[in-house]
């Protein structure tokens, strides 16, 4: 097995590769050089989700809870936050949001957006991620970019729904994913008469690094 098939297979690159349109062997090399320049670092995925990990309708939120917005808001000011054109325009006044570094993944290379950085490629979007530490970057949709994206994150930050509502976005369902692990959970909160939780899902190590750190 080549040395890209390898860290392909490493970042579970299904997403990608399931696409026509992206060369895979270009995808295998971003993937890899991120992979090296990222180390021991952790770039995180953020998002609200019902109990079938759906996220949206109508490129809006399923329901706008108060604490959830001010979670999001504390956990990400003055961080970086990736996300879609179309995330993008779903922001109040389609603007980007204030006190963070806004960068949007585009395939549009007409599209410009006052204070916020316009890329055109996942392999751009690496590029420009370089200059920040990876803990310091946020993904916050939409369904198509948490796809793309979620194979170079490390850590989930999820607000679960304990409701089924109607969608058209969804995002993997974490609990069924094998390389993800349920980490942290809140008490029961309400809004009106819905229950959710913030949730922490954590990418699990592998069993060879964990044995090389309990070796020390």
């Amino acid at each position: 097995m080549s040395r890209h098939k390898q860290c392909a297979k490493g970042l579970r690159l299904d997403f990608w590769l399931e696409k026509p349109n992206v060369p895979p062997q270009a995808m295998r090399i971003a993937f890899c050089a991120w992979e090296k320049e990222r180390k021991g670092r952790r770039m995180n995925l953020i998002a609200s989700a019902d109990k079938n990990w759906a996220i949206g309708l109508n490129n809006k939120l399923l329901v706008r809870i108060p604490e959830d917005m001010k979670f999001f808001q504390k956990t990400t000011t003055g961080k970086v936050v990736v996300m879609g054109r179309k995330t993008l325009e779903s922001l109040p006044g389609g603007l980007p949001l204030k006190n963070r570094t806004n960068i949007v993944l585009t395939s549009n290379r007409a599209f410009q957006a006052k204070g916020a950085k316009a890329v055109h490629s996942v392999e751009e979007l690496l590029e420009e991620l370089k200059q920040y530490r990876s803990e310091d970057i946020y993904i916050i949709g939409g369904e198509r970019v948490y796809r793309e994206l979620l194979g170079l994150c490390d850590v989930a930050h999820i607000t679960k729904l304990d409701y089924g509502y109607e969608a058209d976005a969804w995002i993997p369902n974490l609990d069924e994913a094998e390389d993800w692990e349920l980490t942290g959970s809140s008490e029961e909160q309400t809004y009106f008469d819905l229950e959710y939780h913030f949730l922490k899902y954590e990418r699990k190590k592998k069993a060879g690094k964990e044995k090389h750190l309990n070796a020390k």
